[in-house]
């Protein structure tokens, strides 16, 4: 028999494409062998076979479960806070006007080089529990808090510790166009050479970096600057995501299209070409619907045209100290609906099989089905869509990570 054991009795949403809505089946089975799903079917087949070939039986008694919860745009290792700053801007200061005074991300940075690995790695760790907490089996973590070599590599390292701490896999991202540092705002173009050069090769070569970032915005980078070191990438083979659209559009979804991005994240401004471009490529919207909140915008992403393009979306909870102090994925879901008109389907879906699509992790995670990894997550709710209803309330009864129950 090749299973090592099943999970019977159970609905559950495989959020696979072109059936049921959320891929559900009813009073069903789902076996593992190793760290793979084997099988999905029948609770009764299920049943007779286990016992009939001894297979250890989970009985599921009725939950649901649904792959595991894929957070694809956190920036969860940082220093410090920023509650001074969630003060001024309650009292009228604008994002923009904190970060031209040289606080915003240049504060944080200031926290982050300042604090030891161990402070780091502590302090993400709290974090990264919270969302596991909620089922999330991948995360992505960023670096671009330390806006040097020195520290941005400490960051990585750190987010690599936290897949051998911690059984969760983290996907890294070098967000090496973040800001531009204090020490360089003379040398603006040195420090973009620096980044897309002997910094972003050293990083790769120390297999740290999975994929790249650039904050294309008119606080931030500019496209050429943003083209210079996603081609950079490119050459080495390494994909990238943009955070694109989030104050202006600049033209960053025409860009991403042009270097097969996985991801165009945040997406509140954008034209009409610039969805035409995301459409026509592989490229994924990630929403961030906690920064549009914690901000206080009033343009929300485009969600039904990106819809009827057929753009693929997914949500995020973007856990930074600045904009989205959240570590509740499941929260996210509730405000992609309120905020940005998702239904509970297409928030779901898109902390599942999207968020794997932006990650590039598609053939391996994402939707529950036979060879893809056994990552999911077994809830006490009467229907999936609870997931995006509930606020403050965590249904998580279990986990599964690569086959094993996550204690």
């Amino acid at each position: 028999m090749d299973w090592d054991q099943v999970w019977v009795g159970a609905h559950i949403a495989t959020l696979c494409e072109g059936g049921e809505p959320y891929g559900v089946l009813h009073n069903s089975a789902l076996a593992v062998k190793g760290e793979r799903i084997a099988w999905i079917g029948s609770a009764a087949v299920a049943r007779q076979k286990a016992e009939e070939y001894e297979v250890p039986i989970h009985d599921a008694e009725g939950l649901w479960i649904t792959p595991g919860l894929i957070d694809c745009h956190t920036h969860v290792v940082y220093g410090g806070d920023r509650v001074a700053e969630f003060e001024q801007r309650l009292c009228g200061v604008s994002y923009e006007d904190i970060a031209r005074a040289g606080g915003g991300i240049q504060a944080t940075v200031k926290s982050t080089r300042d604090a030891s690995n161990e402070t780091l790695l502590a302090a993400t760790l709290v974090r990264v529990r919270h969302l596991m907490g909620e089922g999330v089996t991948t995360l992505e973590i960023k670096s671009g808090y330390g806006l040097d070599f020195g520290t941005e590599k400490r960051m990585l390292e750190v987010a690599r510790q936290v897949a051998v701490l911690l059984p969760v896999t983290v996907k890294t991202t070098y967000l090496g166009l973040h800001a531009l540092p204090v020490e360089y705002r003379l040398e603006r173009r040195t420090y973009v050479n620096q980044v897309s050069g002997p910094w972003l090769q050293s990083l790769a070569a120390a297999g740290l970096v999975d994929a790249v970032d650039a904050f294309c915005e008119n606080i931030a980078f500019t496209l050429d600057e943003t083209a210079q070191f996603l081609q950079a990438a490119q050459e080495l083979g390494l994909p990238s995501h943009i955070h694109a659209g989030q104050l202006s559009d600049m033209g960053a979804a025409e860009l991403a299209a042009k270097f097969s991005a996985l991801s165009v994240d945040h997406l509140e401004y954008v034209s009409q070409g610039g969805i035409d471009a995301l459409a026509a490529s592989d490229a994924v919207v990630v929403l961030l619907p906690g920064a549009y909140y914690f901000l206080r915008q009033k343009t929300p992403p485009p969600v039904e045209m990106l819809r009827r393009a057929g753009v693929p979306l997914a949500v995020a909870s973007d856990c930074n100290p600045g904009s989205s102090p959240c570590t509740s994925l499941l929260l996210m879901l509730n405000m992609a609906c309120t905020l940005f008109g998702l239904t509970p389907e297409e928030a779901l879906s898109g902390v599942t099989r999207n968020a794997a699509r932006a990650l590039g992790a598609f053939r391996d995670i994402g939707t529950l089905e036979v060879g893809k990894r056994a990552d999911f997550a077994l809830w006490k709710i009467a229907r999936p869509a609870e997931l995006a209803y509930g606020l403050g309330v965590n249904p998580c009864v279990a986990v599964v990570y690569r086959g094993q129950l996550r204690r």
